[in-house]
């Protein structure tokens, strides 16, 4: 099939690198020459592990194009995919401009019968909309069919994703456009979920929030053991073991963050709220999670008192590992609080630094060796969970900082380990490693 997806984004480029691989000839367009430039180059204006490489071989080998003109994207597509930015407005809703724009560009250049499928992540009704933009916009004699087809592709792990993904859900109000997205997907052997489209928009946004509900509430309960001297990994385990519940998202730290749980989940309360639901639990979700992003601080404050002149080491700054995206991430909210409390902040990162220093500057330092952040470092907070982390030798922390207090909001280490070197361990939900001990340092 030819298929066009419109905007090269985290969800359009997977999208468009993901059907090309599968033998579709696939043009992408976006509205920024720079970023299309950058494409056609073969290279990614953003990091997704094994996205690169399927580029460069899809551009190769003709499967796959960009473009700005939207002459070129759309006259002569079967499917085009909606993929654009949906960014929160500041009540919480969502900013649908760029999805009607781009609705009413297809509407306008089209030259043949086909399919709009709504990737981006959108409210329940959007797709009414756009069917009466298609209605109102395009030529007459030219059928357009409207599918929901939203995505469930994870930042640092899309590729995996787009190709063994749990379910392709496509909702369709016609019984042949469905069949027609049913055969697109049907080589991916992935499970097909065909529903109408308010449902499909629906299951976008209910499996988000109830994914972030369980981030909190795992989060919650890791709050509460270490008032009652429990420990939240044995916890979630013995949880966990009870197929009802499941293990995916019982890891307790300093909650979620990443371009789509704080944006989904406030939509969720704003739609609720427009049909006079007040959605009280997820309020709750939100509020649990915006509490977990002060905690590293809390802590320390507790430990130090004043953090004045204190050198912090903030060991992450992407949202989550195998990405270089930092939107919601936790890492901002630590770095604005220690700076309000006048410490002095070192950040390591191996590949977010680019975008961290766009909104921070030279406020802070930043480095891409965890070692240069701990020296002279009078405490450290872990605040992603990367694998330069997690595997960092941890008598490195007693070598290169000042005092070795690690303040750790991804329980990255067992406290049996963390027990055996002269370092103050504060997690999350688990006691406190204390075994401070007079030690050499570089």
């Amino acid at each position: 099939m030819k298929i066009t997806v419109a905007g090269a984004g985290n969800v359009g480029l997977v999208t468009a690198v993901g059907f090309a691989e599968a033998g579709h000839q696939v043009t992408c367009l976006d509205t920024q020459k720079e970023k299309i430039e950058i494409l056609e180059k073969g290279h990614t204006p953003f990091f997704e592990p094994g996205l690169e490489p399927l580029l460069e071989k899809n551009l190769s080998n003709g499967q796959l194009c960009f473009t700005t003109n939207p002459n070129q994207a759309y006259s002569d597509a079967d499917i085009i995919f909606i993929a654009v930015g949906t960014p929160e407005k500041r009540d919480g809703a969502v900013d649908l401009s760029y999805i009607y724009a781009a609705a009413y560009t297809i509407a306008n250049t089209i030259k043949k019968d086909v399919i709009v499928c709504t990737k981006s992540t959108v409210p329940v009704g959007t797709n009414d909309i756009i069917k009466q933009i298609f209605l109102q916009r395009k030529p007459r004699h030219l059928k357009v069919d409207v599918v929901a087809n939203p995505e469930f592709l994870r930042e640092g792990s899309a590729i995996t994703d787009f190709f063994l993904g749990d379910r392709i859900v496509i909702g369709a109000d016609n019984h042949e456009a469905a069949s027609i997205m049913e055969q697109l997907y049907l080589p991916l052997k992935i499970p097909i979920v065909v529903t109408d489209i308010r449902s499909a928009e629906m299951i976008k946004y209910a499996s988000n929030a109830f994914l972030a509900t369980k981030i909190s509430f795992i989060n919650e309960i890791a709050n509460l053991c270490e008032r009652v001297g429990a420990n939240i990994e044995e916890v979630s385990y013995g949880m966990g073991m009870d197929k009802r519940i499941g293990t995916s998202n019982l890891q307790a730290g300093i909650g979620y963050g990443g371009s789509c749980f704080p944006k989904d989940t406030k939509a969720l309360v704003q739609l609720a709220g427009n049909v006079h639901h007040p959605f009280k639990l997820l309020e709750s979700v939100i509020k649990v999670n915006q509490h977990q992003h002060s905690l590293p601080v809390l802590k320390v404050k507790e430990m130090f008192g004043s953090l004045k002149g204190k050198k912090a080491a903030l060991l992450g700054l992407a949202f989550k590992p195998e990405t270089d995206d930092i939107r919601e991430a936790v890492s901002l909210t630590i770095i604005k609080e220690l700076l309000e409390e006048g410490s002095i902040v070192t950040a390591f990162d191996p590949i977010a630094i680019p975008n961290a220093y766009k909104l921070l500057g030279n406020s802070i330092e930043y480095t891409t060796s965890i070692r240069q952040a701990l020296k002279g470092a009078d405490f450290a907070v872990i605040a992603t969970e990367w694998d330069q982390i997690k595997h960092l030798p941890l008598d490195t922390y007693v070598a290169y900082m000042n005092e070795p207090i690690v303040f750790d909001g991804r329980n990255c280490y067992s406290l049996k380990d963390m027990g055996r070197y002269p370092i103050t361990y504060v997690s999350i939900g688990r006691p406190t490693v204390t075994n401070l001990k007079p030690a050499q340092r570089l």
